[in-house]
């Protein structure tokens, strides 16, 4: 996905209101290779690109940067802050990416095979305890989502995030003993 960014000099709070009040959103890019960036992001296009984004897929979308010069470049967002009450976006912390360097993502855990799971047919409820499973990967590498097929669990089964087939080049940094769902009684 494509956003329009600028380069922003000040990084005080009176330039960042009247960026928000402008309709745009003030936001940092983190890069290994070199200092921490102050920029702007068009906040009309980040809405939009929001609204494509499947639910919980933020943190493993990769955005192209596109500067007023043309430059582009890969990141990820890796923070983002929200206004207390009206949920308006207050800032953003995307993360360059490099071919070659490993980054760190939070890849949701999504579930198949509810609708046959045994356990909710005898009134179970899926309770799903971890949401996210934090990898160390290379930006090729970003898998979109986890999948964990609950359709065998009987009441009072889980499965860890030991049952999620990582792909070669994803090295898990949660730890994988944890219990990612489990299906309780009522």
């Amino acid at each position: 996905m494509k956003l329009s960014v600028t380069k922003r000099a000040k990084a005080t709070k009176k330039e960042a209101k009247r960026f928000r009040r402008e309709g745009n959103i003030p936001a940092v890019i983190y890069s290994t290779r070199n200092d921490a960036e102050n920029i702007v992001v068009d906040g009309e296009e980040f809405a939009t690109a929001m609204r494509a984004i499947e639910k919980g897929g933020l943190p493993t979308t990769t955005f192209t940067l596109t500067d007023g010069e043309g430059k582009e470049r890969r990141a990820v967002v890796k923070d983002i802050q929200y206004h207390i009450t009206s949920y308006d976006i207050l800032h953003l912390d995307f993360v360059e990416l490099f071919d070659e360097v490993t980054v760190r993502v939070n890849v949701p855990i999504r579930f198949k095979g509810v609708e046959k799971c045994e356990g909710i047919k005898l009134g179970g409820v899926l309770r799903s305890v971890i949401r996210y499973c934090n990898v160390s990967c290379l930006p090729a590498d970003i898998p979109q989502q986890f999948v964990l097929d609950v359709s065998k669990l009987a009441m009072t089964q889980s499965l860890r995030l030991r049952d999620i087939a990582f792909s070669k080049g994803v090295k898990p940094l949660s730890n994988v003993d944890e219990v990612a769902v489990v299906i309780a009684k009522r």
